[in-house]
C-alpha cells in the first residue's frame, strides 16, 4: 500500500500529506490548533521518519459533506501535490442522511481523482459516538466507507474500532476522547489518534508489519 507516498520518499526523501476532512480534521473540540490530529500527526512522523522532510497540510473545513470536498480536490488539495491525502469524511453526510449511493459515487470519484493523479488515499472511518443510536444510519454509513475502500483498494483507517476499544477498555472517559457536545474529539483522543495513523502510515513505509490496517486497538 501507499505506493506513491514511497516512490516520492525514495526519490526525493520529502513526504507531504494532505488531511482533507470536516471539523474533526479542522480540530474543533481541541484546546488549540496545535493538538488538532494533523499538527500531532507531522510532529509524531518527523520523530519515526527523522530523515525525511514531513509536511501536514491541514484542510479541515468544519460542516463539509464528501461532495463539498470534492468540489475541492482538483485546485485546493491537488495543488499542494501530496503524495498522500487522508480522507476523514462522511460524519456530516451520515448525520443529513444523503443516500448511501449518492456517498459511494462521491467516494469513488475522489479516488479516481488522486489515483489519476498518483496520490495515495486512506479513508478514515467514523468516529466512536457515545449516542449514535441518534443516528440510525449511521452503521450503514460505514459500512459504504468500508465498501469503496475495499473495492477501489485503498486503506481504511479504522478509527470506530480503535475509538471503542479505548471506551471498553476505561483508559479514557468518554469525555476525554468526545467532548460535551457528543461528536467531536478533545486533545487526548486527537493525540491517542494521531499516534495510531502516524504507527501505520511508518510502518507502511518502511516495511514494518503494522500497517494501517492492523492499527492495534481495531475491533468492529
Amino acid at each position: 500500500m501507499l505506493p506513491a507516498a514511497k516512490k516520492v520518499l525514495r526519490e526525493t526523501g520529502k513526504l507531504t500529506i494532505v488531511a482533507l476532512g470536516s471539523s474533526a480534521t479542522a480540530g474543533a473540540g481541541a484546546s488549540e490548533i496545535s493538538h488538532s490530529y494533523p499538527s500531532v500527526l507531522e510532529a509524531e512522523l518527523k520523530r519515526r521518519l527523522p530523515e525525511a522532510e514531513v509536511k501536514v497540510i491541514n484542510k479541515g473545513v468544519g460542516g463539509q459533506s464528501a461532495y463539498d470536498m470534492l468540489q475541492r480536490m482538483d485546485t485546493e488539495i491537488l495543488e499542494e501535490k501530496p503524495a498522500l491525502l487522508i480522507w476523514q469524511t462522511a460524519v456530516n453526510d451520515a448525520v443529513r442522511d444523503i443516500g448511501e449511493e449518492k456517498l459511494a459515487k462521491i467516494l469513488r470519484k475522489g479516488i479516481h481523482k488522486l489515483r489519476d493523479a498518483e496520490v495515495d488515499a486512506i479513508l478514515m472511518d467514523l468516529p466512536w459516538l457515545p449516542r449514535e443510536e441518534r443516528y440510525p444510519k449511521y452503521d450503514d454509513y460505514r459500512a459504504v466507507l468500508a465498501k469503496v475502500a475495499e473495492e477501489q483498494g485503498v486503506s481504511l483507517f479504522p478509527r470506530y474500532g480503535i475509538m471503542k476499544g479505548w471506551a471498553r477498555s476505561k483508559q479514557f472517559t468518554a469525555e476525554e476522547l468526545v467532548g460535551m457536545d457528543g461528536l467531536h474529539m478533545v486533545d487526548a483522543g486527537y493525540r491517542c489518534l494521531a499516534i495510531r495513523i502516524a504507527d501505520g502510515i511508518a510502518a507502511e513505509l518502511t516495511g514494518a508489519k503494522l500497517g494501517l490496517a492492523g492499527a492495534p486497538g481495531a475491533s468492529n
